[in-house]
């Protein structure tokens, strides 16, 4: 399984990245024997659409998963739902959307159309509800705690796990989501120094305690916003915890 950041600036997009939105890869097989690559999002937050070209067809991707409505993390449905209804070579089909209730409400809402049918002739909007097998992937969301509905992806392949925390503050939910974990991409938007509101997002020191409490293998900080200094995150995170820390860049990849 493969791990790509298109984006991973937290709350907006910033200089040297768009919002949330990370490609995951991987290989199968299907009863007929034909082997492909298949490919899901976790997220699409504003600005990724664009940059998703770099490293994959928009018109590939299998299925989108969105851990919450915030915009920088699925606003940029909206031109994707342009792209698949207008693209010179035809409208394509309908792709499964998997995220929190009433995500076909707001993106209908957000790009000014009547509910009905929205943006469902290009989507196919499915709540989160239990795991989910599509292709090689089994996908997996755990709410979490944030000011709206969100919920931490656990991602499994070839006996391989991803844990994406999307949005987050620290809870007993995330830390059963990333147990075991082979890499476990976690959101850090604030800083220990700071008087941080609760149950909002994590920082880089509550970051390093959850790895080490869920025993992960490896650990990626993402959605640092662009008024932080990224080095205080990944600085805090290993003051919690031993193991590998990395920061999250636009274009990097991870095999998980």
């Amino acid at each position: 399984m493969r791990l790509t950041v298109v984006g991973c600036s937290g709350s907006y997009p910033g200089p040297e990245s768009p919002a949330s939105c990370y490609l995951v890869e991987a290989e199968h097989t299907d009863a007929s024997g034909e082997t492909r690559t298949w490919r899901i999002l976790l997220d699409l937050g504003n600005g990724a659409l664009g940059q998703l070209h770099r490293y994959a067809d928009p018109l590939g991707i299998d299925a989108v998963f969105l851990s919450h409505l915030h915009a920088d993390h699925c606003l940029d449905l909206c031109g994707y739902y342009v792209m698949r209804k207008y693209h010179p070579t035809g409208a394509q089909p309908p792709i499964p959307v998997w995220g929190p209730a009433g995500t076909a409400e707001r993106m209908a809402r957000a790009y000014d159309l009547p509910l009905e049918p929205g943006m469902t002739e290009e989507f196919d909007f499915t709540e989160h509800d239990g795991p989910v097998e599509i292709g090689p992937f089994r996908v997996e969301a755990r709410e979490v705690v944030h000011p709206v509905t969100a919920f931490a992806l656990s991602v499994t392949a070839d006996d391989r796990t991803l844990v994406y925390s999307g949005d987050t503050g620290p809870c007993a939910a995330l830390d059963e989501a990333a147990a075991g974990a082979h890499l476990l991409l976690a959101e850090a938007s604030f800083r220990s120094v700071d008087d941080n509101p609760p149950d909002l997002h994590m920082t880089g020191a509550d970051c390093g305690r959850t790895a080490a409490r869920a025993g992960v293998e490896r650990l990626v900080l993402t959605h640092v916003p662009p008024w932080h200094d990224p080095a205080d995150a990944e600085a805090e995170a290993r003051s919690e915890w031993s193991g590998p820390v990395e920061l999250a860049r636009a274009g990097a990849t991870y095999e998980v």
